[in-house]
């Protein structure tokens, strides 16, 4: 279905029930499928919701700004508009960063934050020639494959691979460059200190973009009660490397949160 939010239409999709809604956010790169296998595993027993963001996918290519505040803007209209009481928002690398800046607006409703191979809140160090080329990654399906290759340490199984090839090419260019010349810049350090809710930060053991030590470094002093969880063997596109692991951890993290919470 399509939602406006924010003067943009989303392409949303919807599967699930339960009381508790999950919201995810996806990748530079993604859509709503790259959780596809993720929440095939969840929908029993949440209401689960995937979008393509802004610029990307299905969504509306037609916004002439992309930044982070944006992203969350976007995230946050949608919440409303769906009506939904009770979330958690699971955000994927730059998702993950959109997920950040929106959970330290505390907004009615939220409940636990999953943070997957996320961006940390701090401007994301990186050679000027790299994120020059990043710009023009998904320009055509040679860069697609290039960029999926650097980026995924496990095979994707061939329609993965496909799907993953053809989302990185569905989207505006503006959303291509703004990720890597301003997004990616943007400090929200000061802003995720007010994160209040049970986080959960699951990172790839050898993902080579948003890695292990940097999030150590840059992502949890700065998220109050932030818990990292190491994924052997992964890299940064853990949802399709190994959707059954995210499954399993973002399933027994609610599962203790609700314990927790029970517990008062």
């Amino acid at each position: 279905m399509k939602v406006r939010v924010n003067g943009v239409e989303l392409h949303v999709e919807e599967q699930g029930q339960g009381d508790l809604a999950l919201v995810f956010l996806h990748f530079y790169g993604g859509s709503s499928r790259t959780w596809n296998q993720v929440i095939a595993g969840l929908k029993d027993d949440y209401r689960c919701v995937a979008y393509d963001q802004r610029g990307w996918g299905d969504s509306d290519k037609s916004a002439s700004s992309y930044s982070i505040r944006d992203l969350a803007d976007d995230a946050e209209g949608l919440v409303r508009e769906l009506g939904l009481k009770r979330f958690a928002l699971v955000g994927h690398s730059m998702g993950g960063k959109a997920a950040q800046l929106l959970s330290s607006r505390r907004p009615a409703g939220l409940e636990a934050l999953v943070l997957v191979a996320p961006s940390p809140p701090t401007p994301q160090e990186m050679p000027p020639e790299m994120r020059r080329a990043m710009v023009h990654f998904y320009d055509s399906r040679e860069g697609a494959e290039i960029a999926l290759g650097n980026i995924a340490l496990l095979p994707l199984e061939d329609a993965v691979r496909e799907q993953a090839l053809e989302d990185m090419q569905r989207s505006v260019p503006l959303a291509r460059a703004a990720w890597p010349e301003t997004a990616m810049l943007e400090d929200i350090s000061a802003e995720v200190a007010n994160i209040g809710v049970p986080t959960l930060v699951l990172a790839g053991e050898s993902d080579p973009v948003d890695r292990l030590e940097t999030l150590r470094r840059e992502l949890l002093p700065r998220i109050p009660h932030a818990e990292l969880r190491a994924i052997p063997h992964t890299g940064h596109l853990s949802p399709l490397e190994v959707p059954d692991r995210i499954r399993a951890e973002i399933a027994s993290f609610l599962a203790e949160c609700k314990r927790t919470s029970a517990a008062r």
